[in-house]
């Protein structure tokens, strides 16, 4: 009897550990920079109609997010928060680039992506461009981005809420969760992305 109490416990105990270390990894998943091939080649123009590529990453750091303009609450909140980054930061953060890329191209053309990104800053180039240039994007960085029926004929967009920062060599470098903590996220664009340039 006592040694199936031990068994018991013994196994219990496995499973928190267990437990324990896979949400330790997930966590460190979630807020470690991953520095393999993310990225990708593709053909776009930015909010002003010019011609981009993935040499947009390159030369300086910057933030990096993936949204739509139909986006009721995170994608406002999230560019909102990259304006509130740049001005906080002020001149340390001179260098710092904000980029919004739309995944619903369909709906988010030049002229719309336009209007919402000046919307909140000068500093946040937007992109947008065919479907399928779109998409080679939001794979090559490993992002959701799916459509969900309304129900009414329409859809939103089911998407990767994350805010990624990208090194001047073009390589993620971390990942600010959407909802963290404004001096928590400047921290770490301090630490990840301005103190190595």
């Amino acid at each position: 009897m006592f040694r199936n109490r031990l068994a018991i416990i013994a196994i219990g105990l496995a499973a928190v550990t267990l437990l324990s270390l896979s949400g330790l990894m997930g966590w460190i998943y979630a807020s470690e920079p991953r520095t393999g091939p993310f990225s990708a080649e593709f053909s776009l123009v930015d909010h002003l109609g010019r011609p981009a590529d993935r040499s947009v990453f390159h030369g300086q750091p910057s933030l990096v997010y993936f949204g739509y303009t139909h986006c009721p609450v995170a994608c406002p909140t999230t560019l909102y928060e990259m304006a509130g980054f740049f001005d906080q930061l002020g001149e340390e953060g001179k260098a710092l680039k904000g980029y919004f890329f739309t995944i619903d191209p369909e709906r988010d053309s030049q002229d719309v992506v336009n209007g919402y990104v000046t919307a909140f800053t000068d500093r946040i180039t937007g992109f947008t461009g065919d479907p399928a240039e779109m998409r080679k994007v939001v794979d090559g960085w490993r992002v959701h981005a799916e459509k969900v029926p309304d129900g009414s004929g329409g859809y939103s967009m089911d998407h990767t809420l994350t805010l990624f920062l990208v090194g001047a060599d073009g390589r993620l470098k971390g990942l600010i969760p959407y909802g963290t903590q404004q001096e928590e996220a400047l921290e770490k664009i301090r630490t990840v992305l301005l103190k190595q340039t």
